[in-house]
């Protein structure tokens, strides 16, 4: 029923995919499920990655940041298989991405930043051949694919053609490709582009639901405040070499040693701001922005409230009081110099 050049181009796919679920839950008592050990890739004198130590324990949403040319895709077809390293090592749920490329397909789903479709072809048809080759008993293909749809709002194009489609709906088709087989390990480069933002809402919601089923997620976008309410954690990338990783309230503390408040004032807005300069010797950088008071407080964590007394001391009505979340665009421009390749 498929056309002779899926036969050739997807083979290797049939013949090296398996039971992914029985897999993952063998070796989920692993605390690093993907790790790279001084992960070099070099194409002549140009060097994608250099030594690249990363680490993603089971169950995180890592996002995987740098500017255009910094390594990320280079990395993640890696450890997608599909393409050897220089030198170093890089392992998924304990399995050599170079030495046992089978058992890491297994686990693996990957979605690039550029994908090919079938344009000649349904929906259905594109998801049916796939969970062909991942060996999917042809008794569970049409729930599974009527899952994978609806997971990915495509439910309601299960018989157009994917010529048909929206860029964003081919991308959507995409990710339901790839989570036909139930993996463990999702490698997603760039899987909001194109997307409309309902659309990325959507995606976003439904990579955090997975997370909670347990799968590990590595992300690359571009799409930074999004990335920020996705993952827990992030791994900057530039010209090769990482240059920060880690939980992200971590890393924001790091790198500026305080969080910024934001305070709602009902009026005297001057007066608020006279005793954060003046009588709090643990805030700095005081302004006013758009009738919202922001401030950095680098003093003791959980003794934010301080603050609230000074201004109630001195009869200032407070509406509202927040900490303001974590700018990864912020990070991402203090850890990086703008170098790509």
């Amino acid at each position: 029923m498929y056309p002779l050049a899926w036969r050739g181009v997807f083979v290797l796919i049939f013949i090296t995919t398996g039971d992914v679920t029985r897999e993952g839950q063998a070796r989920s008592d692993a605390v690093a499920i993907v790790e790279t050990y001084q992960l070099t890739k070099k194409y002549g004198n140009l060097v994608a990655v250099n030594n690249l130590n990363l680490r993603i324990e089971e169950g995180d949403i890592l996002g995987f940041i740098g500017p255009n040319g910094a390594g990320k895709t280079t990395t993640i077809r890696i450890l997608a298989t599909l393409l050897d390293p220089t030198s170093g090592t890089a392992t998924i749920a304990g399995h050599d991405v170079v030495k046992e490329p089978e058992a890491v397909r297994r686990i693996i789903g990957y979605m690039p930043d550029f994908f090919g479709v079938y344009d000649d072809v349904k929906v259905w048809e594109y998801l049916d051949f796939f969970a062909c080759a991942y060996r999917i008993p042809r008794s569970e293909r049409e729930k599974l694919i009527d899952d994978v749809l609806a997971l990915t709002d495509l439910s309601h194009k299960k018989n157009d053609y994917v010529e048909a489609l929206s860029r964003g709906m081919k991308q959507r088709l995409c990710l339901a490709k790839t989570l036909l087989h139930n993996p463990q390990v999702l490698l997603l480069d760039e899987p909001a582009s194109g997307l409309d933002p309902r659309a990325r809402i959507e995606i976003k919601e439904l990579l955090k639901e997975l997370r909670n089923m347990g799968k590990t997620i590595l992300i690359s976008s571009h799409i930074l405040p999004e990335l920020a309410d996705i993952c827990n954690k992030i791994a900057i990338i530039e010209r090769g070499e990482l240059l920060i990783s880690g939980e992200i309230n971590t890393i924001m503390r790091q790198l500026t040693g305080s969080h910024v408040l934001e305070i709602k004032v009902a009026e005297d807005a001057d007066t608020a701001v006279q005793v954060l300069q003046n009588q709090l010797e643990d805030i700095r950088d005081v302004r006013v922005e758009d009738g919202v008071i922001r401030a950095h407080y680098v003093g003791p964590p959980g003794e934010h409230y301080r603050v609230v007394w000074a201004l109630a001391e001195r009869r200032v009505k407070v509406l509202s009081f927040a900490e303001q979340p974590t700018d990864l665009e912020d990070i991402f421009m203090r850890v990086t110099q703008g170098a790509v390749q």
